[in-house]
């Protein structure tokens, strides 16, 4: 059942209310057969209409003239395993590599993992391996990891697995390294897929073009921020991880022509939002290109700048891409919208199938 109310005038809103149960059999386990073969819900954000499609259709709910913003971040195999000094075995996922060339990483058996304890990362047959050691013991419970020389990917190629989310119940396979990633994957750095452009294939980015839209692409490495769970009450407590991302001065200055035009902006998947979003300079009322961070959280209240429409994936519940996807919409359209989708047995998370918010 979904049950989600607005809260009464000057109460806070609680990640509580941003639950609902969905049947364990409508979690995506493995992607279509097929890249594309996925359906769309399409749902009008001012009217509240639903409409069931499929992805092959995505195209032809476009407006002429719009710009199809696209994350191209690749996915690393960022998941590694060691054993530890002490015989163990520790999965550590891999996130953002520092100024001095450590690393800073999730750990499983975090409260295990202390300062100065060191680890072995090996392939079966020993012929490849690095020594790792802890360094610190950071805040937010991930930990910095330092080795004797740079970790390149090689290190990731050779020992490393696909980082499938912990819903999806089975070990990675050789067929997740081609579709736990975009097609139009070119920067390495992500530990999870931006999953609203896994739909995407060559035909139905054609057919896009061929519509008279512009795909623009952008980049923002997936990091911990977009999956970690909320773990405050109040929304305005929870802070989001920060996530670097780049948007060429072309691709700013074809968005940004757009906006002047009053062409339409279609963010695919809640990466694209954020970086989009994080990028407008209030000042001169532009999206500015280069390089930067962010740990932009989006729940009601907030103000929109730059996107006008929405491809994303349908969501874990009391998740912060949940709220953003609420705040958007309009927290009653994602609550009917849910409530079909599971009524007909649409499939949700990262292999599951679309919602187009238009």
């Amino acid at each position: 059942m979904i049950c989600w109310e607005f809260p009464a005038r000057g109460q806070w809103m609680t990640i509580k209310e941003f639950s609902f149960d969905l049947p364990e059999n409508l979690i995506a386990q493995t992607p279509a057969d097929r890249r594309g073969e996925d359906r769309l819900l399409v749902l009008k954000k001012d009217t509240g209409t639903l409409v069931d499609q499929m992805m092959t259709d995505f195209a032809s709910h476009l407006e002429e003239g719009s710009i199809v913003v696209v994350n191209n971040s690749k996915v690393r195999k960022a998941r590694v395993y060691a054993q530890s000094e002490t015989g163990g075995r520790v999965e550590f996922l891999f996130l953002e590599e520092n100024l001095d060339h450590s690393w800073n990483a999730m750990v499983t058996k975090t409260k295990k993992q202390h300062v100065g304890k060191r680890y072995t990362f090996s392939n079966a047959d020993g012929t490849y391996t690095r020594t790792g050691w802890i360094t610190a013991e950071l805040e937010d419970g991930t930990r910095s990891i330092a080795f004797e020389e740079s970790l390149d990917e090689n290190f990731f190629q050779t020992l490393g697995h696909v980082p499938l989310p912990p819903y999806i119940k089975r070990e990675d396979s050789f067929s997740d390294e081609t579709r736990y990633q975009t097609i139009y994957a070119q920067k390495e750095g992500s530990v999870a897929a931006p999953t609203a452009g896994l739909h995407f294939t060559q035909e139905i980015l054609s057919s896009i073009e061929k519509k008279g839209c512009t795909i623009v692409p952008i980049t923002l490495h997936v990091g911990a921020g977009t999956f970690l769970p909320v773990r405050t009450e109040k929304l305005e407590d929870h802070h989001m991880h920060f996530e670097k991302y780049e948007i060429s001065k072309e691709s700013a200055a074809l968005i940004n022509q757009a906006r002047t035009e009053g062409r339409k902006i279609v963010a695919t998947g809640t990466t694209s939002v954020r970086t989009l979003e994080s990028a407008f300079d209030e000042a001169t009322a532009q999206v500015l290109g280069g390089e930067g961070r962010t740990n932009l959280f989006i729940r009601p209240g907030y103000r929109w700048k730059v996107v006008d429409q929405l491809l994303t994936n349908f969501h874990t519940p009391e998740s912060t891409l949940l709220v953003l996807v609420s705040t958007f919409a309009g927290k009653q359209n994602i609550e009917t919208a849910y409530r079909h989708a599971i009524e007909n047995s649409y499939r949700f998370f990262s292999y599951g199938d679309a919602m187009f918010i238009c």
